[in-house]
């Protein structure tokens, strides 16, 4: 009986020192930062720097600008120039899958307009884009385009009219038009290249203006 109650005493005191050196090395770990956001931009030559400098597009301007307001996230660029909602939405899949972002910048429709694609096949593809990244868990912020006066009153104003559809319709928030301020200012050809297609860098900082408002609301 002697040496079974030694026993029991040298094995609850090791269970105490057990537990109290677990509790100890809990303790001592160190807090975990808040998760960082994953911005993944779907865009088109509006995004992919055509035409610019390296560096002095709005995504890059918005890399600065997260660091400047302290904003622990992290900008992948998936734009590509020409693209349209089609390409974005065939490709939006393997982008979800790698990248796993927290938020969606969508800019794309300004080439469906160009080349006379059917609206109906742009809002279905803007709507399956922002349903596909809000199912993955992602927020999403749609940029809105619109097309020059030449296009007609009536494709015009249902062609920037589908932006609100979609964002209302998925209940996203939305940037009505992406280059306000840049493609409806009395002096339209200093703000744009020679192609007068693309914005030149100076409209840069513009165009992340635009768009900025709304993107900070959704990061964490």
């Amino acid at each position: 009986m002697y040496f079974t109650k030694l026993f029991t005493q040298a094995v609850v005191k090791g269970f105490t020192a057990l537990y109290a050196l677990v509790a100890i090395s809990f303790l001592a770990l160190p807090v975990q930062a808040a998760t960082s956001d994953m911005i993944l931009i779907v865009g088109d030559s509006l995004s992919a720097e055509y035409g610019l400098k390296r560096g002095t597009g709005w995504v890059a301007l918005l890399e600065k600008q997260l660091a400047h307001e302290k904003k622990d996230a992290k900008v992948v660029n998936a734009s590509i120039s020409g693209d349209t909602t089609s390409g974005g939405r065939s490709r939006l899949g393997a982008l979800l899958k790698t990248h796993k972002p927290s938020i969606v910048v969508v800019e794309l429709g300004g080439n469906d307009a160009l080349r006379g694609l059917p609206l109906d096949m742009t809002e279905a593809n803007l709507t399956a884009i922002t349903q596909a990244a809000k199912k993955s868990g992602a927020k999403v912020l749609l940029l809105g385009m619109q097309v020059p006066p030449n296009y007609g009153g009536a494709y015009g104003a249902t062609f920037s009219g589908l932006f609100s559809k979609v964002a209302k319709a998925e209940k996203v928030p939305l940037m009505p038009f992406f280059l306000t301020g840049v493609a409806d200012v009395p002096d339209v050809a200093a703000q744009f290249q020679a192609d007068r297609i693309h914005p030149n860098e100076q409209a840069q900082p513009k165009m992340l203006s635009n768009m900025w408002p709304e993107l900070k609301k959704l990061l964490k």
